[in-house]
């Protein structure tokens, strides 16, 4: 599995930095959508799913947190530590968002309108639907 992380672009002087982002230019997709979490309390664990075709660039821009990144075949942890760096979520990836610090503001920039029918929340579900997407890629 190999691991998309963003530095972004600092701008800043001696009254602080500024970090610009740009779709197609910064982010690799129009984005469609952005949200982010706060307050996350201690041992909370967050995502539990993967999209169908959705694509996401995460950036913990305060605090730090983990990401657990799920492929159905291999598993990796990605520490986001830096507001100027943002993590590529594929589709078709399980994802879990935790060890938040007190402090942490994930902010997650999407490539589509929040859609409920392109959510996997079940893991035997997803194991099951990356499993039917590579015998469909072996087929064609």
């Amino acid at each position: 599995m190999q691991v998309i992380k963003y530095a972004f672009q600092q701008h800043g002087d001696e009254r602080g930095q500024l970090v610009a982002l740009e779709e197609f230019k910064d982010i690799p997709f129009e984005i469609k959508r952005v949200y982010y979490m706060y307050d996350t309390g201690q041992g909370v664990r967050r995502g539990f799913h993967a999209h169908k075709s959705l694509e996401q660039i995460l950036i913990c821009i305060h605090g730090s947190c983990k990401i657990l990144l799920d492929n159905g075949g291999e598993k990796k942890i990605v520490p986001l530590e830096c507001p100027y760096e943002g993590l590529y979520v594929s589709n078709a990836m399980w994802r879990e968002m935790y060890d938040f610090s007190p402090d942490a503001v994930l902010m997650v920039l999407a490539s589509d309108y929040y859609k409920e029918e392109d959510y996997i929340r079940s893991y035997d579900d997803f194991l099951e639907y990356v499993k039917n997407q590579e015998s469909g890629k072996a087929e064609k």
